[in-house]
């Protein structure tokens, strides 16, 4: 019994070495991260964000993978979802505008991807923040009124 309990010791040691290594390094990841979410209206290749951290496609995708737990691709579309969400929070933008606002190709990609994500589609999901959050519209209205939204004056950027 003494003998097994230093092999228990060691071997769950190095499973908790081996789930720590091989992900990107703290600098790639700040990196990427800032690539893609700087980028997230753009149309994004995994090759040019390996190319960005100097790692080639497959060895950077593996890495980012151990690093967040998801696909380079998954990662983006997660925070296309979460950029979604927002913009149909806080305007009055169409889908359409969203879906083009968020990287998706079309309206269509985007429902069918927000309705994967979330289990419902986007317009009703917009619905039940509607209902479920008072003053959301007071607070939309200000937030349009801030961005220009609704106005006949032009937006400066």
């Amino acid at each position: 019994m003494a003998y097994v309990q230093p092999n228990t010791v060691r071997a769950s040691v190095t499973e908790a070495r081996k789930t720590t290594l091989g992900g990107l390094s703290p600098w790639r990841e700040n990196l990427v991260k800032k690539l893609i979410l700087d980028g997230l209206s753009e149309t994004l290749e995994v090759t040019e964000l390996a190319r960005a951290c100097a790692l080639s496609r497959s060895h950077f995708s593996r890495a980012f993978k151990c690093s967040t737990g998801l696909s380079p691709q998954d990662w983006i579309r997660c925070q296309r979802i979460a950029r979604a969400k927002q913009l149909i929070q806080e305007t009055d933008l169409t889908l359409t505008q969203i879906s083009l606002e968020c990287g998706f190709c079309d309206q269509a990609h985007f429902c069918h991807m927000f309705t994967r994500s979330e289990g419902i589609n986007p317009f009703a999901w917009r619905c039940r923040i509607m209902r479920t959050t008072p003053g959301l519209s007071n607070t939309r209205a200000r937030h349009n009124a801030q961005q220009g939204f609704g106005t006949d004056q032009p937006q400066t950027q």
